[in-house]
């Protein structure tokens, strides 16, 4: 656990801070608190990714610390969209946003302490449609919008880009800003928040609202955010990029999520031990000596895998993922195996639908271990084919019934590391 008073050096340490409105400030109010933060999350998917595990974490890092904090889904802010830099977000019904609003609300309950059990103050859940639907438009226009000035809004990153482009930018979209910034001043007067966290992308909304809380409330408040995790490409992590990995088991299963973490590469895996686990500086110091120094263990991915799946999924569903992944590239029992990981392990290999009967030789080829029977026969004369671990030395041998466990899928192995999947069809 650690104390108030260092929270923000443990959280620079840990790489999940790029802006601050006042550090110094902000320093002296952490170590005066506790303080109440927030963090909002916009549900345009039914989940989160781990794009946005980077700001949940920082909240349970401040809560653990002893800090009130506040998570806030966006039922409001999600039906219109924070504008991206390239075009229109295309707007959600409002039945859709409000299944991804209680979807999202169910999904951060486990990373944070709502009942108060193991910290000083109960996390609270919020919902911005609450305040925001019963606002008219008049209202909002005299009492928020008065407080903007268009000049100073259309500096932002992403408006100026769009105001730049043939298709610019609805006053929908623009309006954005003005929707977060009335969270934090309503966030401000119901629970005295004076902190807010976001992505680095959000700097121009965050500061909005210390803006306005300034304007009218005469008090100053302060803005944080963490940097954007990018992949080796430099391309950042989220479903608008195509390369999200969703914290719902049902959109990344546990296997998958476990696989994705365990072959992270070499330059990024310590940036991931420290923003993400509870691992000691010690501890990360060890790992990173031996990715330098023994990288072929591969020791910082596994325990970053481990670490993370088991936050996310729980110890139960790590060990079901750890113990697939050694029966599939290692000496594990595929017998052993529930259906749900064995299905979610096989989904990430190639393979082919294979009816009972087939043999062995049409098996190969057809799930892609060879390209004929002729490669086939060789395969197996030199002993490098096997079937759910066991060698297979007959070129005559059919996948019976018993081959394809839990009656689904029976796996293929062509040397050591090439595997495929033959499905029941």
């Amino acid at each position: 656990m650690t104390t108030v008073t260092d929270i923000l050096d443990e959280l620079q340490w840990r790489g999940a801070v790029a802006q601050t409105t006042d550090e110094t400030a902000l320093r002296q109010a952490l170590a005066d608190g506790p303080i109440t933060v927030y963090c909002g999350f916009d549900p345009t998917a039914p989940s989160l990714h781990f794009g946005n595990f980077v700001q949940l974490v920082a909240l349970r890092r401040l809560q653990r610390a002893g800090h009130k904090v506040i998570c806030l889904v966006g039922g409001s802010t999600g039906l219109i969209g924070d504008p991206k830099p390239t075009s229109e977000r295309q707007l959600r019904t409002k039945e859709h946003t409000a299944q991804n609003v209680a979807r999202i609300k169910e999904l951060v309950r486990p990373f944070l302490d709502f009942e108060g059990t193991q910290t000083q103050h109960p996390a609270i859940l919020v919902d911005n449609l609450d305040w925001t639907a019963p606002m008219s438009a008049l209202d909002f226009l005299r009492d928020i919008g008065k407080h903007f000035r268009v000049n100073q809004m259309i500096r932002k990153d992403a408006i100026s880009a769009r105001l730049e482009s043939q298709e610019g930018i609805s006053y929908t979209e623009f309006s954005y800003q003005l929707l977060q910034a009335l969270d934090y001043l309503e966030l401000y007067r119901q629970h005295r928040c004076t902190l807010q966290l976001g992505g680095s992308d959000q700097w121009g909304n965050l500061t909005a609202g210390v803006d306005l809380i300034h304007r009218t409330e005469g008090v100053s408040v302060h803005a944080l955010t963490s940097p954007l995790l990018t992949d080796s490409h430099g391309v950042k992590y989220g479903k608008s990029e195509g390369n999200a990995i969703w914290l719902s088991a049902d959109m990344t299963s546990p296997y998958a999520f476990y696989q994705y973490f365990l072959n992270v590469e070499d330059a990024s895996v310590v940036k991931l031990l420290k923003v993400f686990t509870d691992r000691s500086r010690e501890d990360i110091a060890e790992l990173e000596r031996l990715v330098a120094d023994e990288p072929h263990r591969r020791a910082a991915q596994k325990a970053l895998a481990a670490d993370m799946t088991t936050l996310v999924h729980g110890a139960e569903a790590t060990a079901s993922v750890q113990a697939a992944s050694e029966a599939l590239f290692g000496k594990g029992d595929l017998a052993a195996l529930d259906e749900r990981t064995l299905l979610d392990a096989t989904a990430e290999l190639p393979g082919a639908d294979v009816p009972v009967g087939t043999g062995v030789l049409d098996a190969l080829v057809a799930a892609g271990l060879v390209d004929s029977k002729k490669a086939a026969r060789r395969a197996i004369s030199d002993g490098a084919v096997s079937v759910n671990g066991a060698k297979v030395s007959d070129e005559a041998h059919t996948l019976g019934p018993g081959d394809y466990l839990h009656g689904r899928v029976a796996i293929l192995r062509r040397g050591r590391k090439n595997l495929a999947a033959a499905r029941q069809a």
